[in-house]
């Protein structure tokens, strides 16, 4: 029994160890449960963004790529973009899929099916600020952090249950991966979309976007799909809760535009014509 005991007890201690060094706040003034090193999230970024081009070919319509990189362009050379990676590549890839993903070592990719829903550079501008906004906050190193911190737990119970060999522990551990998926990872998924809207709209408006085009964006997006799943098993905001959030924080980020053209900040994005 003590055999047992000591076994368990040492990686307890290694995780609460990790567990209390990893404590952070985001950008928003959220508190985190970050513990990869960043060293170690931008080689991930480096090689998952090697592994997407060389499994999905870029768009040949130099056109379309000339002006996301423009509208990416505006948002990368914000302070706090710089401050995060000063050398980014951006990306357009000859998929219909609507999609964009920005990832750790300054890598934007956008799928070329997404034009057809950010109809406009502003609202191109609010994808990409809301998917730097994910790498500004660090919600890649949380996510990671998070599966690392449960898949410990789940050992350790593991271990804990096959050392008082109890009889239910199948049932024990099935309910334990519901409860960890619903109690933890999920609702940190909503929490991180919801704050990457946040630092993306202030992104696009310190850029010079129009806020207001955030709005827009997602009303294209609930026209898209107006079938969803119910919010409490998603890992995105409902559109209309999305919505309701972005219009509130619009009196911050119309501010932040003001300022921004009044200090010249007027980007000009040609919209390509072959973004059908």
């Amino acid at each position: 029994m003590l055999k047992h005991k000591t076994l368990i007890k040492t990686p307890s201690i290694i995780v609460v160890m990790l567990l209390l060094s990893a404590c952070a706040t985001s950008p928003t003034g959220r508190s985190q449960f970050v513990m990869m090193p960043k060293s170690q999230m931008v080689v991930m970024g480096v090689q998952s963004f090697q592994q997407l081009q060389d499994e999905t070919p870029l768009v040949k319509e130099r056109a379309m790529t000339t002006y996301v990189q423009c509208v990416a362009q505006a948002i990368i050379d914000l302070p706090s973009v710089q401050k995060a990676s000063p050398d980014w590549e951006v990306q357009v890839f000859d998929d219909d899929a609507v999609n964009a993903f920005a990832l750790p070592g300054g890598k934007i990719g956008v799928n070329k099916g997404l034009l057809k829903v950010a109809r406009s550079a502003d609202q191109l501008a609010a994808v990409l600020g809301h998917e730097v906004g994910h790498v500004l906050a660090r919600h890649g190193n949380e996510r990671v952090s998070q599966q690392f911190a449960v898949g410990q737990a789940m050992t350790l119970i593991e271990s804990w249950m096959a050392a008082n060999n109890t009889a239910y522990r199948q049932t024990a551990m099935a309910a334990l991966g519901v409860g960890a998926k619903v109690g933890v990872l999920l609702p940190f998924g909503r929490t991180q979309e919801s704050e990457s809207d946040e630092i993306g709209q202030d992104l696009m408006a310190r850029a010079g976007f129009d806020p207001r085009a955030s709005v827009t964006l997602w009303q294209n997006m609930a026209q898209l799909n107006s079938k969803q799943p119910a919010e409490f098993l998603s890992t995105h905001p409902s559109h209309k809760n999305r919505i309701k959030d972005l219009q509130s924080n619009m009196s911050r980020a119309l501010a932040l535009y003001d300022k921004a053209q009044a200090a010249g900040r007027t980007p000009s994005c040609r919209t390509p014509g072959t973004a059908k």
